[in-house]
């Protein structure tokens, strides 16, 4: 039987609080695929596939690419979010990366009846309220440059609208390969040499037994039973 390779470890030096509360210049803000490539900041509305016992890879982008998570405080927002989310909607969170501008989630709910959104958005939700509240006595300067209009209304938003990307999960090869995957992220964007050094990630956990920020489930023996 293959045991999951990838399992952060010590803090990034170079993750550290930027100018202000997140650093940001915010001059020609970019969104990146977790390639590492820019993408377009277009985000198509998608289906959602609400399938029993199905996994899920979520990936969801700050608005404009702004690199909020590079800030210690928001990835403990995040955190606390999914925390929460996870004991409400009873999901299984089975690996996870916070990148600057974007995260990647897989997680598996244990309910035969659930809506994938509903998760995304209890994960979300929280973390954007936080973060807006603390712009506006914090650094209210930042607010004209994450705020939207609709027609005659005005929005804020933390996250890039739409509902980011939702890639089923049913085969134990694709969840593997997904996993290592992820926790490549920061080592593709040169940010670390090794997934595990990589901090708000579970890729110690994976690879070297190590505790990470937020607990991972365990993947049940029926996923892992048929690889080799």
């Amino acid at each position: 039987m293959r045991v999951p390779r990838w399992g952060p470890a010590s803090s990034d030096p170079n993750h550290t609080e930027l100018e202000g509360w997140l650093g940001l210049s915010a001059a020609n803000p970019q969104q990146f695929s977790s390639s590492g490539l820019i993408m377009p900041r277009t985000r198509r509305h998608r289906r959602n596939y609400n399938e029993p016992g199905h996994a899920h890879e979520l990936t969801f982008s700050c608005y404009k690419g702004f690199k909020f998570l590079q800030a210690e405080r928001t990835c403990q927002w995040l955190a606390e979010s999914i925390e929460d989310a996870r004991a409400e909607l009873n999901f299984d969170l089975w690996a996870y990366v916070f990148m600057p501008e974007h995260v990647h989630l897989i997680v598996h709910p244990r309910e035969i009846q659930y809506d994938i959104a509903d998760i995304r958005k209890a994960i979300k939700a929280p973390v954007a309220r936080k973060a807006i509240k603390y712009l506006q006595v914090k650094a209210p300067d930042w607010i004209p440059r994450i705020s939207r209009k609709r027609g005659k209304k005005t929005e804020r938003l933390f996250w890039q609208s739409g509902g980011g990307f939702d890639r089923n999960v049913a085969e134990p090869d694709t969840l593997m390969k997904m996993i290592d995957y992820i926790h490549m992220n920061p080592v593709r964007r040169g940010l670390v040499e090794k997934p595990e050094d990589w901090k708000w990630s579970s890729a110690a956990w994976y690879l070297r037994g190590r505790e990470v920020p937020i607990a991972l489930d365990r993947i049940p023996a029926e996923w892992l039973d048929d690889l080799s």
